[in-house]
């Protein structure tokens, strides 16, 4: 069983402070991370979570090292942050809460140094787009997350699957370099993360897999495996898959592989039989009956292919149904 390595912030100055808003299982893990290796951590969070992280601050278990961060500032208003305060933003918020966070830290910019950034470690595309309404692009970037967190207490993440590194990057094309001591101290936590120039071709590769299996996971309220044993619920997905290569293509992006059809070899024969038992995101919170993130999952498809004459009647069918049963939320 690992070790767990507790640590407690001392007075110290010229240290990297990062600010987390979206203290869910992805950036409580991610959080830990850093502050592992020397970050000063706070989170912005309300209610029993800011409770939970005050009385016991936030730990990270599972694969790897285990590690546990004592006395987490958190704040429940943007207001009672100090100004001038925090080098980096990790956002890992549900994709429905950007456009208030993003008015929100516009409002409050004070508490950021001139030359911070923010990162965003969301599912979905194209999310950094709010947030370049007020900050420039230079400032504004985007990972790539596909380790298994999971958040079994409210200040607690687990890390449960490994694959791939995190990636770091920007979908603006700039120069990823300014985040190579955020990729070190994630590394040197046990999880590998690289920067990369291509952040898009691999967010488009991880949109792909969630349009296809998460909204219908959770319409016919089964897990990805059951997916693929029926000839019914392949065909759609195929046609999702289909039509998410022709908006990339129409789009200008490009992604890790050249056509649907070498994309669907691998999906059927690795991708899904290794997360076999695995139910979506939307499923989870269709179950909680909150609020999905289908506008930046098969909505994002939708907008890009209206914008360049793509067909995409089968994503907004998908689309359509999940916002039904949303409806009532």
């Amino acid at each position: 069983m690992p070790k767990i390595i507790f640590i407690y912030y001392k007075n110290k100055f010229n240290i990297m402070k990062i600010l987390l808003i979206g203290a869910g299982s992805v950036g409580i893990g991610i959080l830990t991370s850093v502050a592992s290796q020397g970050a000063e951590v706070s989170v912005y969070a309300r209610g029993e979570t800011a409770k939970a992280i005050r009385k016991n601050g936030i730990k990270r278990c599972g694969l790897f090292e285990h590690y546990e961060i004592k006395d987490v500032p958190v704040y429940e208003s943007y207001s009672d942050i100090p100004e001038n305060t925090f080098d980096y933003i990790f956002i890992a918020s549900k994709t429905t809460a950007n456009e208030e966070i993003a008015d929100n830290l516009n409002s409050h910019r004070n508490i950021l140094k001139n030359d911070a950034k923010i990162i965003i470690f969301q599912n979905g595309f194209g999310n950094d787009a709010l947030y370049l309404r007020y900050f420039p692009k230079n400032q504004v970037f985007s990972a790539r997350v596909i380790t298994g967190f999971k958040r079994h207490e409210r200040y607690i993440s687990e890390i449960t699957v490994y694959t791939e590194p995190v990636l770091l990057g920007s979908l603006q094309h700039e120069n990823p370099s300014c985040l190579r001591e955020i990729a070190s101290m994630i590394t040197s936590s046990g999880i590998k993360c690289e920067l990369t120039n291509e952040v898009d071709r691999y967010l488009w590769a991880k949109m792909i897999y969630n349009c296809a299996l998460n909204p219908l996971g959770a319409i016919l309220n089964v897990n990805y495996g059951k997916l693929t044993e029926s000839e019914y619920s392949m065909e759609i997905m195929d046609k999702i898959i289909d039509e998410i290569f022709e908006v990339i293509k129409a789009s200008g992006y490009s992604t890790l592989w050249n056509t649907s059809n070498e994309y669907k070899d691998i999906f059927y024969s690795k991708l899904v039989p290794d997360t076999y038992e695995h139910y979506s995101s939307t499923h989870q919170d269709i179950k909680r009956k909150i609020k999905t993130e289908i506008d930046s999952l098969n909505g994002k498809v939708i907008e890009l292919g209206e914008k360049n004459n793509v067909d995409v009647s089968t994503n907004r069918i998908i689309y359509n149904l999940i916002k039904s049963i949303e409806k009532d939320f």
